[in-house]
């Protein structure tokens, strides 16, 4: 015996918060989505589990990989690490949000132009990542390695060595670390005048 169906209504309410859950709102890709979470559910949880958006990977868990690398609020972080309740009303933007339409993001075309992956299962979080090198590079945030003439504000010089140090908390259990670097100079000569 088949289920009765019943009419679509639409999209479902979140459920009421309980002792040990909240309603919140996340900011994703554009788009406002409103979840009963637990307390204990993390932003990549939130986002792979609940958003069906599976670009960003559990790796470690633990923060140490960069696989689950996202932008939130347009700083690169661990969603892994990221309690989800903790930021209520955030924007977010994941690898699934990085293009515009049918226009990949400019680091996206480089990572394929320069074969910047091999697996693929670290690139989701290398690409946030970059996105957020080159934020920070153009606020001018210095790195361990940039030199201490470096000016203030403007494109810091994203020099070979600035691109690794930046991205080292990003992990390739592949190895494709050079053609990650020379995708991320690619961009940085585009924008660079």
């Amino acid at each position: 015996m088949e289920p009765a169906s019943r009419p679509d209504s639409g999209p479902a309410a979140p459920a009421p918060a309980g002792a040990h859950s909240s309603v919140l709102t996340l900011h994703v890709n554009g788009a406002a989505h409103t979840l009963t979470l637990d307390h204990r559910t993390t932003v990549l949880d939130a986002l792979r589990e609940h958003l069906d958006l599976t670009g960003a990977k559990k790796g470690c868990d633990h923060g140490q990989c960069g696989a689950c690398t996202v932008l939130v609020d347009g700083q690169r972080v661990n969603s892994c690490l990221l309690l989800a309740v903790a930021h209520d009303g955030a924007h977010i933007t994941t690898v699934e949000g990085l293009a515009r339409g049918v226009s990949l993001h400019p680091l996206q075309e480089a990572f394929l132009a320069r074969d910047a992956l091999q697996c693929g299962y670290c690139t989701p979080g290398q690409l946030c990542s970059a996105v957020g090198v080159l934020a920070e590079a153009s606020d001018g945030h210095p790195s361990l390695v940039t030199p201490g003439q470096q000016p203030p504000r403007g494109l810091a010089d994203l020099s070979p060595a600035e691109i690794r140090e930046r991205m080292s908390g990003n992990l390739c259990r592949c190895g494709a670390y050079p053609n990650i670097v020379d995708a991320i100079a690619d961009v940085v000569e585009q924008v660079t005048p």
